[in-house]
């Protein structure tokens, strides 16, 4: 049984302060409301920047195709590492049934068979990019419809299309891809014509669908976040189950677990950057901001603070808890499919392991913080 099984197994017992759910507490609705409110400021501040950031994005991959230069693919790839940031932060709120639920198989599907998409090392004709008797002419509606069809890792839009795009296979350990800028030097031969096109639709299809988000969370519209808002106890549920799921099975679970016990390198989330620490770091960063509020958000308006109303000693625990996994993912070096390579007493998998040790308690204490409020809440998703 892995180490996400153990949790599970440990969090059902007989006995646990979890197994039987009391009844709500009386949380006064006011206090609710507030701290749903702040929540809901602070995400669309969130998707508003991740809007913004995927804009970017799309205008430095148009300076590229426009202008195919060494410089200008290092601004492409420094656009996507900034916008993957803010993207992270937004990953707290999956999972709840909110608008990035049904979007995020065409955002941060992974991981990613790269042949699907193009050329590989010794394929050199491979994916949609060189098979235009099956793709005649490449369009939004084409990839979206391609994505994850005939296999979870036949992805063809989102983060991860761009990203392989941008940087090409790692094939180095010591660093990330190393695809030249001559790839989208324009030339009708080789697929190239057909690679500048696909990197322009999958940029115009992230900054869509981010937008699409951002809009969700806007202020005064009838939108998700009015319903999100006029239920202020379902929605702290929601604030509640995406960072324990986030937790345990996501980042615990598929993200470090998975690959420390396989050593498996295509595990690695963001494997041609070579960025997947810095994804651990800001997934949660996000998760914090869900207990300690966002920017300009009063201490007294957040979720620790509910909590913290309750019982002192559970509010002390979680953010003692929030604190040492920010810590222990900080310390997991780069890159991560080099980390969790060798023997257990490796500098790279001990740094995993006790990340993994930290998201367990981190876990746990987000847990029975939400059985004080009342919830009991699932550690994976369709619970």
């Amino acid at each position: 049984m892995n180490r996400l099984g153990l949790l599970v197994c440990s969090l059902a017992l007989a006995g646990n302060p979890l197994a039987q759910s009391p009844e709500p507490l009386a949380v006064a609705i006011g206090t609710a409301a507030v701290v749903v409110r702040s929540h809901a400021v602070h995400c669309y501040a969130l998707h508003r920047n991740c809007a913004a950031a995927a804009v970017r994005l799309q205008k430095a991959v148009h300076q590229l195709l426009q202008d195919p230069s060494k410089a200008a693919l290092a601004a492409a790839r420094i656009a996507w590492t900034a916008g993957r940031r803010d993207y992270c932060q937004l990953e707290v709120l999956r999972f709840s049934g909110g608008p990035i639920d049904a979007l995020e198989p065409h955002l941060n599907a992974w991981p990613i068979d790269e042949a699907y998409i193009d050329q590989v090392a010794g394929k050199p004709t491979s994916g949609i990019i060189h098979d235009p008797a099956t793709y005649q002419t490449l369009n939004g509606p084409l990839l979206l419809h391609a994505n994850e069809r005939g296999g979870e890792t036949n992805i063809s839009v989102g983060w991860h299309a761009i990203e392989f795009l941008l940087w090409g296979q790692d094939l180095d350990v010591h660093g990330p891809g190393r695809r030249p800028h001559t790839d989208f030097v324009e030339d009708a031969t080789d697929g190239v014509d057909r690679r500048r096109a696909y990197l322009r639709i999958v940029c115009n299809l992230l900054v869509e669908h981010l937008t699409q988000l951002r809009d969700a969370w806007a202020p005064d519209a009838d939108n998700y976040r009015r319903k999100f808002e006029a239920d202020a106890s379902g929605a702290l549920r929601k604030m509640l189950t995406g960072a324990l799921i986030l937790t345990s099975f996501e980042l615990c679970g598929e993200r470090l677990a998975v690959a420390y016990e396989t050593q498996d390198q295509e595990q690695e989330h963001s494997c041609f950057s070579d960025t997947t620490t810095q994804d651990f770091i800001y997934d949660q960063l996000g998760l914090v901001a869900v207990f300690e509020g966002g920017s300009g958000v009063p201490k007294t308006a957040t979720l620790l603070a509910m909590v913290r109303h309750h019982d002192a000693a559970v509010a002390d625990n979680l953010k003692q808890c929030l604190d040492a996994t920010l810590a222990a993912l900080r310390e997991i070096p780069a890159p991560f499919d080099q980390a969790i390579l060798g023997s257990d007493d490796n500098p790279g998998r001990l740094a995993i392991l006790k990340a993994i040790e930290a998201l367990e308690q981190q876990a746990e204490a987000i847990a029975i913080a939400g059985h004080l409020l009342g919830y009991d809440l699932p550690l994976r998703p369709g619970n």
